[in-house]
C-alpha cells in the first residue's frame, strides 16, 4: 500500500525548492488579487444595494465589506486557491518528477490550456456544488456545533482527494478506461489532510501546493511494482 505520511514528509521537504516557491508566490499573488478584488467590486457595490433600505455613512460601508470579505475568504479560500493551482498544476508536478521521478516525467503530456481551464471550471462546479447540497444537512445539525464542520470536511475531503489525483494522473493517463492509480481510501486521507490544513489560518496558504506534490508521489508510487521475491 502506497504511504500517505510518507507522501506527505516527502512533500513538506520539498517545500524549499525554488521552483515549488515559485509556484507558492504566483498562486498566492493570484489568489489574493482575485479577493482584493471581489473587496473592491463589493465596496463599490454595497451603497447602491443597501442605499434602497437603508441610509449609512462610508465608514459603516468600510466595515461591512472588511466583515464580508473575511467570511467570504474564510468560506471561498480553498475554492479559488485550488481552482488557481489548477493553472500551475504542471509546475509543481514537473519540480517533484524531476527530483523524485525523472523516468517517469518522460511520458507525460502536456495538457493544453482549453483543457486546464475546462478541468479548473469543472472541479471548480463540483466543490461549489456539493458544498450546497451538503449545506441543508450542515444547518440541520447546527445545534450540535461541530456537526456542520465534520460535514464540509467530509465532502471536501472526498472532493479534493480526487482533484489532486487528477491535477497528476490526467497527464500521465494512457486512457480513459485506466484504473484510478490511488485507491479511495488513501485518495480520501489525502482530501482529508488538505482540508484540514485548509482551515488552518496561514498553514491554508501552502496547503494546495502540499497536496499536489503528496498526490504526485501517490500516484508514481503506486505505478512501482514490488520487486519479486527471491527463490
Amino acid at each position: 500500500m502506497v504511504s500517505l505520511p510518507r507522501a506527505l514528509s516527502l512533500a513538506l521537504g520539498q517545500l524549499g525548492d525554488r521552483a515549488i516557491l515559485r509556484v507558492l508566490v504566483k498562486s498566492l499573488a493570484v489568489t489574493l488579487a482575485i479577493f482584493v478584488a471581489a473587496a473592491v467590486a463589493l465596496n463599490a457595490a454595497l451603497p447602491a444595494l443597501l442605499s434602497r433600505w437603508i441610509d449609512l455613512n462610508g465608514d459603516v460601508y468600510i466595515v461591512l465589506t472588511a466583515l464580508f470579505f473575511i467570511i467570504g475568504a474564510w468560506l471561498l479560500f480553498r475554492i479559488v486557491a485550488l481552482a488557481v493551482l489548477q493553472f500551475f498544476a504542471d509546475d509543481v508536478v514537473h519540480a517533484v518528477e524531476a527530483k523524485h521521478y525523472p523516468d517517469h516525467a518522460a511520458g507525460a503530456r502536456t495538457v493544453p490550456f482549453p483543457e486546464e481551464l475546462s478541468n479548473s471550471l469543472r472541479a471548480t462546479g463540483r466543490v461549489i456544488l456539493f458544498n450546497l447540497l451538503a449545506a441543508p444537512v450542515a444547518i440541520v445539525l447546527l445545534f450540535t456545533a461541530i456537526g456542520p464542520a465534520i460535514v464540509f470536511w467530509f465532502v471536501n475531503a472526498l472532493l479534493l482527494g480526487r482533484e489532486l489525483q487528477d491535477m497528476v494522473w490526467l497527464r500521465h493517463r494512457q486512457d480513459r478506461g485506466e484504473v484510478q492509480p490511488i485507491g479511495g481510501l488513501t485518495r480520501f486521507a489525502l482530501g482529508g489532510v488538505v482540508a484540514g490544513l485548509l482551515a488552518i489560518p496561514f498553514i491554508n496558504l501552502l496547503a494546495p501546493i502540499i497536496g499536489a506534490a503528496s498526490a504526485t508521489h501517490l500516484v508514481h508510487r503506486s505505478k512501482r511494482k514490488p520487486a519479486p521475491h527471491a527463490l
